[in-house]
């Protein structure tokens, strides 16, 4: 009876549009000490709706660690199963609507203005965009660069110094997975260094790239997180049943449904009924296409858990540049943690940490062989997971942007 008058309240909830609240949900961190027990956890993940579990990292290996919110009225249920099946579980976060109370969005501190110490919403962040476009008419273009299936605008700035270089650009993208706000935010703290930094040093580097910037790549999922659901991750498409989304970042059409992606519609990590069946990823591949000709670095920004990742999310093996790109990406993650000590973990992606397919940074390496290419998955390992606190935006930002420039000199160095 409980557990119905739960399921009501949730349904009452979302039938009036109000925001889902996490009172009291946990995030467990689970390992699985045998495949009976892995597949329990799979079965979960395919068949649950997120109002009910919601898995910050997926099942996928024995002995690997699965991170689950859990609303309190099934907290029991998890705990049981967890001494049932002789499984380790250990709670570290305890309440989450406390960390998203704390997270640092404070619409009355941020009127008027865009900065770095608070999380922006989607109007925010477009109306950031175009004031850069407005202020630096010289350098900042706006671009449309997608549409989604709501009928939102993917819209990102050509940053640009010099005619020379045309074929010299880089590619920075975030909040594919809407609930990643850190993403968008350290994202957006590189562009505006790189249009107003007045650092000499820093200006020789800004100044040798174009770069496209696109700081929401899934528009209708991160309005979502704001309006309804601050743990929502896919897009909005409807698909059967009540479930809502796929993961659009399974859903890039290069070795697509190859593993790592469920053919469950309220899964996670639904890969969608076909590559590109989302408006966002069909229509922002069409864009990158027409500029894939011109990029030497593509960088993806995720949360959370601290790696640099390398490509492929399909497979294991070190294909194309794997060996530079791995050289590259340890003195870059070397040069992150001398800010503040922030260790982050190097490797592809299907090693360090599973096999994930469709991805937008796969697909934009194996289609176009693009020669640098990183997916970043920020702060923090699990103490706040997708709830970062505003606090550590400007920390995160610096030491990425450090990292990035070790990324890019280096590569030139390899060049020579």
């Amino acid at each position: 009876m409980k557990f119905l008058f739960a399921l009501l309240a949730l349904a009452v909830s979302l039938s009036s549009a109000e925001k889902l609240r996490f009172d009291n949900f946990r995030v467990y961190r689970l390992i699985p000490k045998d495949e009976e027990t892995l597949n329990i956890l799979k079965e979960l993940e395919d068949t649950e709706e997120t109002s009910e579990y919601n898995f910050w990292s997926p099942p996928l290996k024995v002995g690997g660690e699965v991170d689950l919110m859990v609303p309190p009225y099934r907290i029991d249920e998890i705990e049981n199963m967890a001494k049932t099946r002789g499984m380790n579980a250990s709670v570290f976060i305890e309440n989450v609507q406390e960390l998203i109370d704390e997270e640092g969005l404070r619409p009355e501190s941020r009127a008027g203005s865009f900065g770095w110490t608070s999380y922006h919403t989607l109007a925010e962040y477009n109306s950031f965009l175009r004031s850069l476009a407005t202020r630096f008419p010289r350098t900042v273009t706006l671009l449309r660069g997608g549409v989604s299936h709501e009928g939102r605008e993917i819209l990102g700035v050509k940053v640009s110094f010099s005619s020379a270089n045309q074929y010299n650009a880089v590619f920075l993208e975030s909040l594919i997975h809407a609930r990643e706000w850190i993403a968008g935010a350290v994202n957006t703290y590189i562009l505006n260094e790189i249009v107003t930094s007045t650092d000499p040093a820093f200006r020789r580097f800004a100044e040798r790239y174009d770069w496209y910037v696109f700081p929401v790549f899934n528009p209708d999922g991160y309005s979502f997180t704001h309006t309804n659901n601050r743990m929502w991750r896919k897009t909005r498409v409807p698909y059967s049943g009540n479930c809502f989304g796929a993961d659009p970042n399974r859903n890039w059409g290069y070795f697509w449904n190859s593993g790592g992606a469920s053919a469950q519609p309220c899964a996670e990590t639904y890969r969608g009924p076909f590559a590109f069946s989302e408006p966002s990823t069909r229509s922002m591949s069409q864009f990158i296409a027409t500029i894939a000709d011109r990029l030497v670095a593509y960088i993806s920004f995720h949360s959370f858990s601290q790696m640099l990742l390398i490509p492929y999310g399909f497979t294991t093996a070190h294909l194309d540049n794997y060996a530079l790109t791995h050289a590259i990406g340890l003195r870059a993650a070397a040069s992150l943690a001398r800010r503040f000590g922030t260790r982050y973990v190097v490797g592809n992606v299907a090693e360090t940490i599973y096999i994930a397919s469709g991805g937008s940074m796969d697909w934009v390496k194996g289609t176009f062989g693009t020669p640098i290419a990183y997916t970043y998955e920020l702060r923090d390992r699990g103490s706040f997971g997708f709830l970062l606190p505003a606090a550590q935006i400007i920390p995160s930002a610096l030491e990425t942007l450090d990292s990035l420039v070790t990324i890019l000199d280096e590569y030139e160095r390899s060049r020579q």
